[in-house]
C-alpha cells in the first residue's frame, strides 16, 4: 500500500522539477490529458495541473493494485472506494464557481495570418505580411483585436507611421484596442519579444519574461555565443527578458494578462498577474511545429490555465491553434490550422481568485511531502 503513495508522489515531483531545471520545460505533464471533460480536471483550480497529475497517477495505481490483488477482500474494497472517492470528489469540485463574471461581454477578433515560417522574416515578403494583417484588422469591428506573436516582421519603431496611425484610428472607431505582436528595441539597444497596444487606451506593452534558451537567449554566452550567432544564425536569438512583475494591459474595458508563446506552460508564472487580470491572452507562433501534434498540445495546455485561474483564455496564433477557451477549460471556438482566418467571438471578463491563484503549487507540494512522509514512516511495516 505504501507504494501506492510513494510512486505517484515521486512521479509528480519529477514533473514539477522538470518545470524548474534548466529554465524548465513542463510539456506533456500527465494532468494535461484531463483538461476540460474529465472529472479530475476539477482539481485544477485547487491544486493546479500537478494536482491533476497526482489524481491520474493515483487512479492508475489503484486500478493496478485492484487487478494485481484479484481478491475482493478489505484491501480490494478499499482500493475501489478510494478510486470512486477520487473521481466523485473531482466531479463535485467541477461544480464550484470559483470566479464571477465582471462587466458586459466583449467582442473580440483573434487573427490567424498563416504566414509560413520560412517566409516570416523574408525581406521581400514583409510588405505583403504587413498588408495582410492590415486588411484583417480593417475587416473586424471587434472592440479587442489580437494579432499573433511577432505578427509584424519589423521592429516596433520601424513600422511606418502611416501604418500605425491607420491601425490606431480603426481601433478607436471600434471604441477599442489592438494587441500587436512585434519585436521591440529600447534606448539601450536591448531587444524584446513584445505585445504592444494601439487604440483608445494609452500605449502599453508586455515584454516576454520567460525566454526560450538557445532560441531567444544564449545560456553561457561567452562559451556558446559564437555557435548560436555564427553557425545556427537564429534571428533575434539574444533577447532580453521583460521581467516577472508586469501589470495587466488595460484595454477595451478589461485588464488583460498577456503571455507569449510557451510562457503559458508555466502556470505558477501566469498567476502573477492575478487576481487583477480579468482575461488571459496567449499569442504564439506555432508554425515551428509544422503539422505535428505539438500545436494541439499547446492548446490543451492553455485549457488547463483557464481551469486553474477561472479566467477565459484567448489564443491568437500564426498558423493555429487559434481558439477561445472558457473558464471551465472547454474550447468554445477554434479555427482550422494552416488557414488564414479570423475568429470572432463574445467573451466575458472574470474576477475573483481560485485557491491555485492564491497559493500556486504550494498546496500540491505540501500534499506530496505528506504522502512521502507517510510512506517513510510506514516503511518498516
Amino acid at each position: 500500500m505504501h507504494v501506492l503513495l510513494a510512486m505517484p508522489a515521486c512521479w509528480v515531483l519529477t514533473e514539477w522539477l522538470r518545470g524548474l531545471i534548466f529554465t524548465g520545460f513542463p510539456w506533456l505533464v500527465f494532468g494535461y490529458s484531463q483538461a476540460a471533460a474529465s472529472p479530475l480536471a476539477g482539481y485544477a483550480p485547487l491544486l493546479g495541473v500537478y494536482g491533476v497529475s497526482l489524481g491520474v497517477a493515483l487512479s492508475a495505481g489503484v486500478v493496478a493494485l485492484f487487478f494485481r490483488w484479484r481478491r475482493w477482500d478489505n484491501l480490494g474494497r478499499l482500493a475501489l472506494g478510494a478510486f470512486l472517492l477520487l473521481w466523485v470528489a473531482g466531479a463535485a469540485l467541477r461544480s464550484i464557481e470559483w470566479t464571477q463574471p465582471q462587466g458586459a461581454p466583449l467582442k473580440v477578433s483573434l487573427l490567424q495570418g498563416n504566414v509560413p515560417q520560412e517566409m516570416k522574416f523574408d525581406e521581400g515578403r514583409m510588405v505583403g505580411t504587413l498588408e495582410r494583417y492590415r486588411r484583417m484588422i480593417d475587416q473586424s469591428d471587434a472592440r479587442l483585436i489580437v494579432l499573433p506573436e511577432t505578427a509584424l516582421p519589423l521592429l516596433r519603431h520601424e513600422l511606418p507611421e502611416s501604418y500605425v496611425d491607420r491601425v490606431r484610428e480603426h481601433a478607436q472607431a471600434n471604441n477599442g484596442d489592438v494587441l500587436i505582436g512585434a519585436f521591440e528595441r529600447d534606448e539601450n539597444r536591448r531587444y524584446y519579444n513584445s505585445v504592444f497596444t494601439l487604440g483608445e487606451a494609452k500605449s502599453q506593452s508586455y515584454r516576454k519574461n520567460h525566454l526560450v534558451p538557445f532560441g531567444e537567449f544564449i545560456p553561457l554566452r561567452p562559451v556558446l555565443g559564437w555557435f548560436i550567432n555564427d553557425v545556427l544564425n537564429i534571428p533575434m536569438g539574444d533577447l532580453t527578458s521583460g521581467g516577472p512583475s508586469q501589470p495587466p494591459l488595460r484595454v477595451a474595458g478589461q485588464k488583460v494578462a498577456v503571455d507569449i508563446c510557451y510562457e503559458d506552460v508555466f502556470g505558477e508564472e501566469i498567476i502573477r498577474a492575478l487576481p487583477q487580470a480579468t482575461l488571459l491572452v496567449n499569442v504564439s507562433n506555432d508554425a515551428w511545429y509544422g503539422h505535428s501534434n505539438a500545436a494541439i498540445q499547446h492548446d490543451q495546455i492553455a485549457q488547463m490555465r483557464a481551469l486553474e485561474t477561472g479566467r477565459m483564455m484567448l489564443r491568437a496564433t500564426n498558423t493555429g491553434v487559434t481558439s477561445v477557451i472558457g473558464v471551465d477549460g472547454r474550447v468554445q471556438q477554434r479555427l482550422p490550422q494552416h488557414e488564414q482566418a479570423t475568429l470572432t467571438a463574445m467573451v466575458q471578463g472574470y474576477t475573483g481568485s481560485t485557491p491555485y491563484v492564491r497559493f500556486g503549487n504550494a498546496l500540491v507540494l505540501a500534499l506530496l511531502a505528506l504522502m512521502l512522509a507517510l510512506t517513510w514512516r510506514g516503511r518498516g511495516r
